[in-house]
């Protein structure tokens, strides 16, 4: 049979389509090195997600190495977190479910891209070699909010990342003559030990302890405080550990004064 030069022509160029559509459907599942979804994220009743073991507390959790997992709870209008931090040569498996209508999840200049359906896990396993920050937009309209829900994912280099948390319990007003205590806990969400300083600077006097915060829990720095070394009046403090700070201050007044006020409540000490 002859075929005419013309329909020849066609007839390749319609192969080279065909290749290069082919091609770039490959290329957007496994080309930047990115998994595609798939349906093993299991279910979670949406009525019950503050008491599941793993949306109870919505974030990002060190699994070993360069592993980690990322819990994200969306509802009408915002993502939780809102913002999400992962170090550079990471693997991230994101975990994600609604707690009321159906949104989606999507990374901007990736091809993860999920509905997020009430009831259901999202589950997806990301790559990231580099930093960099990535939007998180909905796609699914979801009420009169939709164009405001976002998120942001930033993506750090690896020796700029950690999971220390540093929290601080002091009083804000003691009576002259008695001694108090200002106490640091610093938490570690890495599965390593982590060894650091925890430094209480009061009234121009700095103290130190060095501790060893075991992988996956907290370490508690308890600092005595002499109200009658200090003499009454403002004293501005600052607790800091492994590069993260809080500060307060600690009001010392006479006898007198803590039975006419009353004596101040304990609190965390203001970032």
């Amino acid at each position: 049979m002859n075929i005419h030069t013309y329909e020849k022509a066609w007839l390749v160029a319609a192969m080279v389509l065909i290749v290069g559509f082919i091609a770039t459907i490959t290329y957007g599942a496994v080309g930047p090195g990115i998994a595609m979804i798939d349906d093993d994220g299991g279910t979670v009743d949406p009525d019950e997600i503050n008491d599941h073991e793993r949306f109870s507390d919505p974030g990002v959790d060190h699994v070993g190495g360069n592993e980690y997992e990322v819990t994200v709870i969306a509802q009408a209008w915002l993502y939780t977190p809102e913002e999400i931090e992962v170090p550079a040569g990471s693997e991230v498996t994101f975990y994600v479910t609604s707690r009321d209508v159906t949104h989606s999840f999507s990374v901007v200049g990736t091809n993860v891209n999920t509905m997020v359906i009430p009831g259901q896990v999202s589950e997806m396993t990301v790559q990231f070699d580099e930093p960099g920050e990535y939007g998180v937009l909905c796609n699914e309209y979801c009420g009169e909010g939709h164009h405001t829900m976002e998120g942001l994912l930033t993506v750090v280099p690896e020796d700029e990342f950690d999971l220390t948390e540093l929290s601080v319990d002091a009083p804000r007003e003691v009576e002259a003559g008695n001694e108090t205590t200002i106490t640091a806990n610093v938490s570690n969400g890495m599965q390593d030990d982590l060894e650091t300083t925890v430094t209480l600077e009061i009234d121009g006097e700095t103290r130190e302890e060095e501790i060893t915060v075991p992988g996956d829990g907290s370490e508690e720095v308890a600092f005595a405080v002499d109200t009658a070394a200090l003499g009454e009046g403002e004293h501005d403090w600052t607790v800091t550990a492994d590069g993260y700070e809080e500060s307060g201050t600690l009001s010392v007044v006479s006898a007198t004064d803590g039975d006419e006020n009353g004596a101040g409540d304990g609190g965390d000490g203001d970032a």
